[in-house]
């Protein structure tokens, strides 16, 4: 990785030649700093107003385990000190949890049940376990990979550890384009999602009795992305942990809201539980896979899990990866208990009925607006607002992180803060101009999640073979090969058929007439 070597533990380092780059006092042998790593000269850290002195080797212990053959000291990225990711490093399990569960679960398990249409009751029960098997065990991968036993080394990003191991020139051929999405793409999908239930939400708690013009989608879409980029100003990764466990609660109070409600009440009259079938069997095969992609965009996340691990200490003794790991079990345990009574309760009472857009959410309110409490209407929607705003938060935060390393990399010192806030808020009007523009990308779910399906599926596999080098034709090895490829295949099935099912059936395209 850039700005990370290895240098000979008989070696002294000479005093820096280059001017040394000024961190605050606090950063100074902090847990950003997590291995106590020596820093070659010419990024060397000093604290503020301090001249810079001789460094002398500190010898770090070696791991008990026969993987460290040799003593070697390894330093990090002095960057990291001031990058929103890695500025603070003293999270824990809690923390964990609560980034996973935020950024795990929200507004695209809600049109799970629309996969069950196609699929129907045993195929959609197959294929969403299998689903969720497949992305826990990738998800477990990534969070061993995040630091490596033989360097000390820590990859804090997503595209590092691509880089790391494809080589950074293919990373981004491979890995760009997805984690750029999962991270604007989700963001502007919020904003839609956000501003629609804030309307929705306006109307419940009005009644129709309000005299007063209510405000226009746009400015309902332009009010929820002001309160999303003045929440977007908290400076790092754990200093956003109480909105992610303020929007993990909605998360899980909205997704177990709407299914208790949809089973109470009943299924809805003449619900039919035949899988829709196309009018051709090429059609059929496409809408198949198309569902497909859609159970896979239910289950993202796995772009922001080694920067929610970077928030941890780590030592030799201590590794990030097990309280990282605790995190994720509570974490997945509560998202189990949303997706599959969601899907499976969704579809019981709604059958084909299922609306495509907005899924449970719009069934609700649909099907059950006028026998259901204003109250249980109102939580809910309010319920999908906080979600949408702290989910914003996590997915804005790589982008942030890749915004601010310019200025870092550049001037070797922290951004100011009111460069930090023109710079945030630039992103989340620049994703509110992309909702505007363009408000049907909701629609194209299917297609959207052949694309990522690879970062989620593919890619921490490929990683891990060539990471850990596993012994040929061993289990684990064949295993990795086999779910890797399976991604990959998939994942281009999965686009061709989400382009041939737009094509087929049509997508409502308003450019700059959102409704």
């Amino acid at each position: 990785m850039g700005g990370v070597n290895e240098i000979g533990s008989n070696k002294a380092v000479s005093v820096a030649t280059t001017p040394p780059i000024s961190a605050p006092h606090s950063q100074f042998h902090s847990p950003s700093l997590s291995r106590s790593p020596l820093l070659a000269s010419d990024d060397h850290i000093q604290p503020a107003n301090k001249t810079p002195r001789i460094s002398t080797p500190r010898f770090v212990t070696p791991l008990g385990s026969p993987i460290r053959r040799a003593l070697q000291l390894t330093r990090l990225d002095p960057h990291d000190a001031w990058l929103p990711i890695t500025e603070s490093r003293n999270g824990n399990a809690y923390y964990a949890a609560f980034h996973t569960l935020c950024s795990g679960i929200g507004i695209q398990a809600l049109v799970l049940p629309v996969a069950f249409t196609i699929l129907g009751w045993t195929w959609g029960i197959i294929t969403l376990t299998l689903a969720f098997i497949w992305q826990l065990y990738t998800l477990y991968l990534l969070v061993q990979l995040h630091e490596s036993t033989e360097t000390g080394m820590r990859y804090s990003r997503y595209m590092q550890l691509c880089s790391a191991t494809f080589g950074e020139k293919l990373a981004k051929w491979l890995a760009l384009f997805p984690i750029m999405y999962l991270s604007g793409g989700t963001c502007v999908a919020l904003i839609i999602i956000g501003g629609q239930t804030c309307k929705m939400f306006f109307d419940v708690i009005c009644g129709g009795t309000c005299t007063a013009q209510p405000p226009t989608i746009v400015e309902w879409f332009l009010i929820f992305t002001s309160a999303a980029v003045l929440l977007s100003q908290l400076p790092n990764l754990n200093s956003i942990a109480g909105v992610s466990l303020i929007g993990a609660i909605t998360a899980f109070g909205y997704c177990t809201l709407i299914w208790v409600v949809s089973v109470i009440e009943g299924r809805t009259e003449g619900v039919s539980y035949n899988p829709v079938r196309g009018s051709t069997e090429v059609t059929r095969i496409f809408d198949v896979f198309n569902t497909f992609g859609i159970v896979s965009f239910a289950f993202r996340g796995h772009n922001l899990i080694l920067e929610i691990q970077a928030t941890m200490p780590s030592d030799e003794k201590h590794p990030s990866s097990v309280p990282m790991w605790k995190g994720v079990k509570i974490a997945y345990t509560l998202v189990a208990m949303c997706l599959f009574p969601l899907a499976i309760g969704g579809y019981w009472a709604y059958g084909q009925r299922i609306p495509e857009n907005g899924g449970m959410l719009t069934a609700l309110f649909v099907f059950h607006g006028k026998d259901t409490s204003q109250f249980i209407l109102g939580l809910t929607s309010l319920f999908v607002i906080i979600n949408a705003l702290s989910s914003f938060q996590i997915y804005g935060m790589p982008t942030f992180d890749d915004m601010e390393s310019v200025y870092v990399k550049k001037k070797k010192k922290a951004l100011p803060w009111w460069f930090r806030a023109i710079l945030r808020a630039m992103f989340g009007y620049g994703c509110f101009f992309v909702a505007v523009a363009i408000p049907f990308l909701a629609s194209l779910a299917g297609l959207v999640g052949g694309i990522a399906l690879p970062v989620t599926l593919a890619y921490p596999c490929f990683m891990w073979l060539k990471v850990k080098k596993p012994k040929a034709f061993t289990p684990i090895w064949c295993l990795n090969w086999v779910l890797g490829l399976l991604g990959m295949a998939l994942s281009g099935v999965l686009v061709a058929a989400g382009i041939y099912v737009i094509i087929d059936t049509g997508v409502e395209v308003s450019f700059f007439d959102p409704r």
